[in-house]
């Protein structure tokens, strides 16, 4: 993906990457975003679940969401971010994190497409729980009435990661001070029934390959 002028990493160029791979494979594996526009009252910042399907960002929301409504054909930008570790370096200065992130600048559109609301629909579920969207009813045309779809093309985009241990100063080497990195895993618990749960209804599929796999994601 060739850079522009706002999405090429400025500060530690050298942890920008722009190649579609590490976005997309950054984007698929965050369990989250979170979403920056304006307002008439200034700007905001708002978490939510997304999913990426081919070279397009989906979000969703209700029609009375402040978000879906303030940036609807208006620029946003949208970013991702997964901690791999804590970097403990012998000096507070250069302490820091193990991460990957994603920002994708651009325009949402609403979806009004019947087969693309489908589509967007199914790769939000699956995103957070791969499996799920044949084990549990499809959205009602209710349902589907009161959701905004927003779409945007994954056309102006970066990701920056760091890895590694710290990068201490060669005078603080001899110091005697611990430093390296303490890894950070997303980890599933034990799955909780929900308190009405008819008895005898087994864990799903989809619950148990998440619960079993969640790091790998």
């Amino acid at each position: 993906m060739q850079p522009t002028e706002r999405s090429t990493v400025k500060r530690l160029p050298e942890r920008g990457r722009y190649d579609v791979e590490t976005i997309h494979a950054i984007l698929d594996e965050a369990l989250i975003c979170h979403v920056a526009f304006m307002t008439d009252g200034g700007p905001v910042a708002i978490p939510t679940i997304h999913a990426r399907y081919g070279d397009v960002l989906y979000l969703h929301g209700s029609h009375a969401s402040r978000m879906m409504r303030a940036t609807i054909a208006q620029p946003v930008s949208v970013t991702a971010t997964i901690v791999d570790g804590i970097v403990a370096a012998r000096s507070l200065f250069h302490h820091s994190l193990n991460y990957r992130s994603v920002v994708v600048f651009g325009i949402p559109r609403v979806v009004e497409d019947p087969d693309e609301r489908r589509s967007a629909f199914r790769a939000i579920t699956e995103h957070i729980l791969p499996g799920r969207w044949d084990e549990a009813r499809r959205p009602s045309v209710k349902e589907d009435k009161g959701t905004m779809l927003l779409a945007i093309g994954i056309r102006e985009a970066s990701a920056k990661v760091r890895t590694g241990p710290p990068g201490d100063d060669d005078d603080d080497l001899g110091s005697g001070i611990w430093a390296g990195v303490i890894p950070i895993q997303l980890v599933a618990g034990d799955p909780i029934p929900a308190p009405d749960l008819e008895t005898g209804v087994a864990v799903p599929a989809s619950v148990r390959t998440f619960r079993q796999g969640t790091t790998e994601r």
